[in-house]
């Protein structure tokens, strides 16, 4: 049996694993560098973001981690879906395409006016999945990032 639920407090030991296994996936798993402590703060104390839970017999076997955006342009909030991980022994299920409908059903039902995500350019078959779905790659334009560092520095000039 597969259900999707929303992420608990007590979820967070869940979420931090599964996060683990989606940066051993993507060979990120060294920038790994927060904590079940840190996760928990800032997912259900602070409400910086909110996650999905997929289970199969109670199971938890993937989850979706997003958070509100803003569009100017659209003047509307949007989703912003940080990761989407299944485990590899649960794909093919259908349980991403579960989460990533689910996900759409919350940016209607609160009139979002985007829905979007990033993905990295080696990951072809997420690439095509996602296409598939109807979703379009942006092409014109580019990710740009400040770590922790970057913004010390930044804030300091």
């Amino acid at each position: 049996m597969f259900q999707i639920r929303k992420a608990t407090e007590n979820d967070t030991p869940v979420i931090f694993d599964l996060i683990k296994k989606l940066a051993v996936y993507e060979k990120l798993e060294n920038d790994v560098i927060t904590s079940v402590e840190e996760l928990r703060k800032n997912i259900f104390s602070n409400n910086f973001a909110k996650v999905l839970i997929a289970e199969e017999d109670g199971n938890p076997v993937g989850f979706a981690l997003y958070f509100y955006n803003f569009s100017t342009f659209v003047g509307k909030p949007g989703i912003y879906l940080e990761d989407l991980f299944v485990e590899p022994e649960h794909r093919g299920k259908g349980y991403g395409k579960s989460l990533l409908i689910e996900l759409a059903k919350i940016a209607k039902d609160e009139n979002c006016g985007r829905f979007e995500w990033s993905v990295l350019d080696w990951n072809t078959p997420s690439i095509e999945f996602y296409k598939a779905l109807g979703a379009k790659p942006m092409e014109e334009w580019t990710v740009f990032r400040l770590d922790a560092a970057g913004i010390s520095d930044l804030a300091e000039k």
